[in-house]
């Protein structure tokens, strides 16, 4: 079984492009399942459920997805072997931009849109800054001039990744992005004592823990204040 890890910002597209991706892995015969790691609510499972897609999911609830994620991920790959699948793609909710799921040797995937804004980029981190491939969504809605600026400000925060456009309405360039995500010849058996691309946030603050009350005698643990300064920079 091969295992591709996805994430990307809310609302860029991941679940089409997932989706239009699976039906060209399936012309293939590549039998795809999915995994969705959210926070607090989603209904894509039953989008890929209605497409006969093995699926499940998992909401995160107060903690951050993407550490929920880590926390799960070993028994997602036994539960996609355990279906029989060729490929699992887990799809994660990018929602903190000091986070990223990525494994090591494990490819993956980050999912941006042309809409997000020219400098988003910039600001998304490692989620971005890590990927293998990054996918941008929604070019039918810019102009060629804004599809090429955003595109070169992602290879300027990761020039090593592969960059595609996918039309996750039509389905344009889905073919050849799956293409990318299914080696034969692999067959991953276990995440246990793998590594992370990236190091996620260990340390906690009271608020992390369930602290409500603002002030500095509330304000525990790893706590970081800004510097405003005499010019308030």
């Amino acid at each position: 079984m091969n295992l591709v890890t996805v994430s990307g910002p809310p609302s860029s597209g991941k679940t089409s492009v997932i989706l239009k991706t699976i039906k060209a892995l399936g012309e293939r015969g590549i039998k795809t399942g999915v995994v969705k790691f959210d926070c607090l609510y989603t209904d894509d499972d039953k989008l890929y459920a209605r497409e006969n897609i093995p699926v499940k999911k998992g909401l995160s609830g107060s903690l951050c997805p993407d550490h929920f994620f880590v926390s799960n991920i070993e028994e997602v790959v036994q539960w996609g072997r355990k279906e029989g699948l060729d490929l699992l793609i887990t799809e994660s909710a990018g929602l903190c931009n000091r986070c990223s799921p990525y494994i090591k040797d494990i490819k993956a995937v980050c999912v941006i849109d042309n809409l997000s804004g020219i400098n988003t980029p910039r600001k998304i981190g490692p989620m971005l800054k890590t990927a293998d491939i990054v996918v941008i969504t929604k070019g039918d809605i810019v102009s060629q001039a804004e599809r090429e600026v955003f595109a070169s400000r992602v290879s300027a925060v990761n020039p090593e990744a592969m960059v595609m456009h996918i039309n996750g309405l039509t389905g344009q360039g889905a073919y050849e992005f799956s293409t990318l995500l299914y080696d034969e010849e692999e067959d991953l058996v276990t995440v246990r004592g793998k590594r992370l691309r990236f190091s996620m946030p260990s340390a906690m603050c009271s608020y992390c823990l369930g602290e409500t009350v603002i002030g500095e005698e509330y304000q525990l643990g790893n706590v970081k204040k800004i510097n405003l300064g005499d010019g308030n920079d």
